[in-house]
């Protein structure tokens, strides 16, 4: 080998291994420096909201998603690329559904509704009936069916403002969007409108997910969500008449599953390969905005997480994969099909990060682990104090990663600032435009630091010669 083959050589180890050889507190300096000057995430973000849009599973966005997350996995010169079927249901909402509320034959005032993902059409000529406002299922019971029959129930439950954690708010009203109309159907209700899981009062109805159960199809009824203000205004005006009636046609259907995939890509590690690391977010989105927070955002900060490490020269010990999963929003069939082909090839995750809070601030991450790897999390506490990253509590890790929950595994969540997440969570102003560059890529540089120290210590190891400055 000549000398100029043997100096090339030793450039590549050194520049492969200089970033251990510094310490902690210079990596991530580096890290939050690409990512704050250098980043893709921004650019990538752009182009999957604008240039594809809204991603609903088994759509045709869906499909362009999956083809070009994979073509753009490809350009970074991974290890491994690849896709990973799955059959995810496809409903559609057909054309925009309309409502009003009609205080006496011919006056009217319209109100602004969206079909929730799932639900049933409703008649041609569309429902309208008299309302009964509840705020629980109690309430339901309580006036059972004598005096629910035939009716549209409106469930009318807020959020409540004083949480600050914005996803408890949203913990503790949830359910009456997504089994509302299965509990309202058994006391002969004709229809739901379900205010929507939002803080602010505003004219936007918010999707999501809402299930039947076991309900036999002929007794499934239509539900939809009401903007908060439609709420208020529908609200204040059962108070002063009882017998105002409402009206709403939407046009949705569920057609028969089909076939999409998760997108992955690997970086293989240097000494362990089979510990696999993963970092990911969700690839489908909800239709009535281009799903740029929920999450678009996490989706190209992963990506980005696996080109920082590259980009700075970082040669991971263990294998480090990036997934996209598929069909989060309703039926989590890509996290599912994930964990089932990894249990099947008996692979050996040891750590597992998603980002599914939207692409705003950092604050840090919630842990779901045992003790001793959470004390390890503890340690590295100080590494992040710099960059204003203070909250590292147990809790969620994300929906994807969460079937592939075990003892051993470590599951994070990346947790952004949420106080205006739910401002633009599944409703038509989860767009490109309400995300701030610098915030999103500063969750990329978050993400990647994690997955670094992980990578570099271990799982349940703890390294008392590691320079992290307490």
């Amino acid at each position: 080998m000549s000398q100029l083959k043997i100096f090339a050589l030793l450039c590549v180890v050194l520049f492969s291994t200089t970033s251990y050889s510094q310490s902690d507190e210079d990596v991530l300096k580096q890290i939050y420096k690409t990512s704050l000057t250098n980043g893709k995430s921004y650019e990538w973000l752009n182009y999957l909201s604008n240039q594809i849009g809204g991603r609903l599973s088994g759509s045709l966005n869906a499909e362009k998603a999956v083809a070009w997350t994979k073509e753009e996995l490809e350009k970074l010169g991974l290890d491994k690329v690849w896709l990973q079927p799955v059959m995810v249901p496809k409903w559609v909402r057909g054309a925009k559904e309309y409502a009003y509320v009609e205080t006496e034959p011919g006056k009217s005032t319209t109100l602004n509704i969206c079909a929730l993902g799932g639900s049933v059409a409703t008649p041609a000529l569309g429902v309208k009936s008299n309302i009964v406002e509840v705020q629980n299922f109690e309430e339901l019971k309580t006036l059972g069916k004598a005096q629910i029959e035939g009716k549209i129930v409106f469930y009318n439950r807020p959020m409540q403002p004083d949480l600050i954690q914005t996803f408890e708010a949203y913990g503790g009203c949830v359910n009456q969007r997504y089994s509302g109309a299965a509990e309202a159907a058994k006391y002969g209700a004709v229809g739901v409108i379900v205010r929507s899981m939002n803080l602010r009062l505003d004219d936007l109805p918010h999707t999501g997910a809402m299930s039947y159960g076991n309900l036999p199809v002929e007794k499934r009824i239509p539900s939809a969500a009401i903007s908060t203000n439609d709420a208020e205004l529908l609200s204040a005006m059962l108070k002063l008449d009882k017998t105002i009636k409402l009206y709403f046609k939407q046009n949705c259907k569920q057609l028969k599953d089909v076939q999409s995939y998760n997108v992955i890509g690997e970086i293989t590690g240097s000494e362990f390969p089979n510990e696999y690391m993963i970092v990911g977010g969700h690839l489908d989105s909800w239709d009535l905005g281009d799903g740029s927070h929920d999450d678009g955002a996490g989706v190209v900060q992963s990506m980005d997480v696996l080109r920082l490490l590259k980009e700075i020269g970082i040669k991971p010990k263990r294998s480090i994969r990036v997934v996209l999963f598929m069909n989060e929003e309703n039926g989590l069939r890509g996290g599912n099909k994930y964990a089932e082909v990894s249990k099947a090839k008996r692979e050996h995750h040891v750590f597992a990060l998603e980002s599914d809070s939207g692409g705003f601030t950092p604050r840090g991450f919630s842990f779901d682990c045992n003790e001793a790897s959470f004390n390890q999390v503890l340690r590295w506490k100080p590494l992040f104090k710099p960059y204003l990253i203070h909250y590292f509590e147990k809790g969620y890790g994300g929906a994807d990663i969460s079937p592939l929950k075990s003892d051993a595994l470590v599951l994070a969540g990346l947790r952004p600032d949420s106080q205006r997440y739910f401002d633009h969570h599944h409703a038509s102003n989860d767009t490109f435009e309400h995300v701030n560059k610098r915030e999103l890529e500063l969750g990329a540089a978050t993400m990647t630091s994690l997955i670094y120290l992980f990578d570099k210590y271990g799982v349940n190891t703890i390294n008392n010669n590691s320079n992290i400055k307490n």
